[in-house]
């Protein structure tokens, strides 16, 4: 079918997000030069969420969908995999993550349509401006090249960012019906989707301009992971053995155990350790997190890793 504009499916997973998400809606429809169609899930929340989001349905009928509301999903990633599991893509020709609370600028959809069909790509990640009240701005860069086994560290940037075909969508919605029971191991949606893509070798261009202002605020589930304070957090979940436990869950949810970096940590020997830190550069995008990568392995080296690895 012939459409006049593309046509996006929105999905937007909300939960206690009274004080933001009309701003966030207001911005979607604003989108230029495409059709859009947002498909809302709350989380049962304890404030006006699900009645500012119902009043937006009212206001824009055919635009605005709010699915049946009751569940307790528990996080950001487990609506998502709700949203991605109960809509119906057929109509569809890309789709789009949305979180609550921030602010796209009109040209973000209609960007990333276009580097999407002109790089022949499956999917769309960009960098974004983080933003705070205090007027403080900062650029959240994730373009850096892709690397043979990024995809089992790390996400190509805030899901709210990302665009995907209908054909990618559509393979990651048969995915996670095939593991419907074991979906609590979902920790974080963008990092998921991305492995997932990469792992089945659909294409992933990840874009250097930043069309979404994102929130940052004391809600946040994740933040702009930026400054020495998120390099030293992001270090200490390294060193404690959470983080290589979090690479190996979903490595198992997605079928990724074959794969040479995944062995080494399930191992947990110093030698495998030694064998990692010769590898970290293909295992991370940015410089500093190679290096905070190869200073892990070699502690691990020095002091052993006896984290338990996941059931």
């Amino acid at each position: 079918m012939k459409y006049s504009k593309p046509q996006v499916a929105v999905l937007l997973a909300a939960y206690n997000g009274e004080q933001y998400i009309a701003e966030q809606i207001d911005t979607i429809i604003a989108q230029k030069e495409v059709q859009v169609s947002i498909i809302i899930s709350v989380d049962k929340s304890s404030d006006r969420t699900l009645i500012i989001a119902q009043e937006y349905e009212v206001k824009y009928p055919g635009i605005v969908t709010v699915l049946p509301y009751g569940n307790k999903y528990g996080s950001a990633g487990q609506n998502f995999a709700r949203l991605l599991l109960d809509v119906d893509f057929s109509n569809y020709q890309y789709i789009s993550f949305a979180d609550q609370d921030d602010i796209w600028l009109p040209g973000k959809l209609q960007r990333a349509v276009a580097e999407l069909e002109s790089k022949c790509a499956d999917a769309y990640s960009s960098n974004v401006t983080a933003f705070w009240e205090t007027g403080r701005e900062v650029l959240v860069k994730k373009n850096y090249k892709q690397v043979e086994f990024d995809y089992l560290f790390e996400s190509p940037g805030p899901g709210c960012t990302f665009l995907f075909s209908q054909h990618l969508v559509i393979a990651l919605q048969k995915h996670l019906i095939s593991k419907k029971s074991e979906l609590e191991q979902l920790w974080m949606h963008d990092w998921y989707c991305y492995s997932f893509a990469r792992f089945n070798e659909f294409k992933w261009y990840i874009d250097s301009a930043p069309l979404m202002r994102y929130r940052q605020h004391g809600g946040n589930e994740v933040g702009a992971n930026e400054g020495w304070l998120s390099f030293k957090n992001r270090f200490k979940i390294i060193l404690s053995g959470s983080g290589f436990s979090k690479v190996l869950t979903q490595a198992y949810f997605i079928g990724q155990s074959e794969l040479e970096p995944i062995k080494l940590i399930e191992n947990r020997s110093r030698f495998s350790m030694c064998r990692l830190l010769f590898i970290t550069w293909k295992c991370r995008r940015q410089l500093s997190h190679k290096a905070m990568l190869s200073v892990a392995c070699l502690l691990f080296i020095i002091i052993g890793f006896s984290h338990r690895k996941p059931e």
